[in-house]
């Protein structure tokens, strides 16, 4: 899926993304506010994983993302 709608749909999205990283709070995901470098910031703050890992990670949690009715 492409950033932009996940950005732009940011609040029906975060809860799948709380779902993949647990560690992150509710508060940190509503800073984000679906920017993708800010999210690579706080997995790698949580998770302590590489820039490269954390990359993989959102590449294949956006491809998981399915197109719903709510995004046009």
């Amino acid at each position: 899926m492409n950033w932009d709608r996940i950005e732009g749909n940011w609040k029906q999205f975060k809860g799948s993304a709380r779902a993949r990283w647990g560690k992150l709070t509710d508060q940190q995901l509503d800073a984000v506010a679906g920017k993708r470098d800010a999210l690579a910031g706080k997995i790698q703050e949580a998770y302590g994983v590489s820039k490269q890992a954390v990359e993989e990670q959102l590449a294949k949690w956006a491809k998981s993302l399915k197109e719903t009715t709510f995004i046009k």
